[in-house]
């Protein structure tokens, strides 16, 4: 009975911190279902999208820090739509004015969500590292998994490559949550791919609602590829990365009164 408690509490965490991805596909139901008057669909997202996220940073759920944090990956993650649309690898078929290149500005909303619920996450679970790896290691990496999404089309696909690189630069590396007072261990390496999964997921729901069309998807809606996983497994990683680069550059000192106090160490972050 404790576990199921544990369980369900667990999951009410985690539902809290997806607060932005909720507003996202209940945006997304919303404007499919309902047409709204004045302006395209996807207009329509990112100005919804751009007040959730003021209410957000506005009611203290995020801070300014974190909201430089999502901006980042709200930029990065639009680059890549732009050179993925640009390639064929999807598309965006409705009109709309807020567009570059044809990529709606509403499509980087969804990159800053997943940044959103790590920060979140984070938090409402007092989440710890373990053993983290070097910056030497985790940032190279990062950015080379980040370039993959752009090279692979012209030169040879590294995911599997970086995956496994992956395992073995956090083959020691573990996540530690609270729950209830009580704290778990988790595999890093474990997180990753549970995040990437629920991710595709989602990813099922927004192409359902029309969020954007995969080639084979233009005729008729159908589930995307579970081979999607992986991506999302290293885009979830490129995003854990910097939150927590950020949060140990933040964390490292905290001033109280004048004085400077280190916050964790190398072997629990």
């Amino acid at each position: 009975m404790h576990s199921i408690k544990q369980l369900v509490h667990f999951g009410w965490e985690q539902a809290l911190s997806c607060i932005f991805p909720v507003v996202i596909f209940a945006s997304l139901a919303l404007t499919k279902i309902i047409p709204f008057p004045f302006l395209p669909r996807y207009d329509w997202l990112f100005i919804i999208f751009l007040i959730v996220q003021w209410l957000m940073v506005r009611s203290g759920l995020e801070s300014r820090d974190e909201l430089k944090v999502i901006t980042v990956f709200h930029l990065l993650g639009l680059t890549l739509e732009i050179f993925k649309v640009h390639m064929g690898s999807w598309s965006y078929p409705e009109k709309g004015f807020l567009k570059i290149n044809g990529v709606p500005l509403y499509s980087g909303f969804m990159y800053a969500s997943v940044a959103s619920y790590i920060i979140q996450a984070w938090r409402r679970l007092k989440i710890k590292l373990v053993n983290w790896p070097s910056f030497l290691f985790v940032g190279p990496l990062a950015v080379a998994i980040y370039l993959n999404f752009f090279t692979h089309h012209f030169w040879v696909d590294m995911r599997w490559w970086l995956t496994l690189l992956v395992i073995i630069v956090f083959w020691k590396s573990s996540v530690t949550y609270e729950v209830n007072g009580i704290r778990y261990r988790m595999p890093l390496t474990l997180s990753f791919l549970l995040i990437g999964f629920f991710i595709w997921i989602a990813e099922n729901i927004a192409t359902f609602f029309g969020a954007w069309n995969y080639p084979n998807q233009t005729e008729t809606w159908r589930p995307v590829h579970l081979g999607k996983i992986s991506s999302w497994l290293l885009l979830v990683i490129v995003s854990f990365l910097i939150v927590a680069t950020l949060k140990r550059v933040k964390a490292t000192y905290i001033d109280e009164g004048g004085r400077f106090q280190r916050l964790f160490t190398k072997s629990d972050l």
